[in-house]
């Protein structure tokens, strides 16, 4: 793992921990909210810790959130449950999120969290595999096009698959984000330089990237935000 971030350090694909660390104690942990910041501790921790949302890009997400109005939001992996919090916090009080995960014992770490934060109310959990619960929900002509934001954290292997139904639950003008697409910097490295446990994912983020890059449907902006995000406004 250490020569593997000395070569992503020398091709420039990492910042360094100091520069990393001036973005965020000078502009994210300044304006982090208080629950978001509770969560993030009770989250490091967790021997998965590292699925988690970085602060940075959470805070891109709240400001795209704002930008488009968000009022209905999705999203496809929770984990502990930063960026569902984060979105819950942004969205208006009337508004909801439809959350799906397969695994709720780590949601369950986040949710005493979450009700202190007394934003509970607006978040409809779903407990299951997210294509199946994806097309449950397009099977309600009422939720195509219903949409505003959309936010997509899970198995890497199924992104397009998440794209698709995306392209038909968000309205025109909404916006998806899709987390973990530079993989940690693995996506234009060659398989001896990349470790183990990043080589089952690396390829199908890569065919993702392709996919979604020639995809007529949205306008893109694939940020190095955290561990990449590709931002996409759905535009028919």
């Amino acid at each position: 793992m250490e020569q593997y971030t000395k070569t992503l350090l020398s091709k420039g694909l990492l910042q360094s921990e100091d520069l990393y660390q001036y973005i965020l104690e000078t502009s994210v942990y300044p304006r982090e909210p208080e629950p978001l910041k509770e969560l993030r501790h009770a989250t490091a921790g967790h021997p998965r810790a590292r699925m988690a949302t970085s602060p940075d890009a959470g805070q891109l997400m709240a400001m795209l959130l704002k930008l488009v109005n968000a009022k209905k939001a999705i999203e496809v992996g929770v984990y502990t449950g930063y960026s569902l919090l984060l979105t819950a916090l942004t969205i208006p009080e009337d508004c909801k999120i439809t959350a799906i995960d397969v695994n709720r014992e780590t949601f369950e770490i986040g949710l005493p969290i979450i009700k202190k934060a007394g934003v509970a109310d607006k978040i409809d959990f779903i407990e299951s595999e997210a294509l199946p619960a994806l097309d449950q929900l397009l099977q309600n002509t009422e939720n195509e096009g219903s949409f505003d934001f959309a936010f997509v954290d899970a198995d890497k292997g199924n992104y397009w698959n998440y794209h698709e139904r995306m392209m038909k639950l968000l309205k025109v003008g909404g916006v998806v984000v899709y987390d973990n697409t530079l993989w940690s910097g693995t996506v234009i490295l060659s398989d001896e330089l990349v470790p183990e446990n990043l080589k089952q994912w690396k390829e199908p983020i890569i065919e993702f990237n392709k996919l979604v890059a020639a995809d007529p449907r949205v306008q893109l902006s694939h940020a190095s935000v955290g561990d990449g995000m590709a931002i996409c406004t759905r535009l028919y």
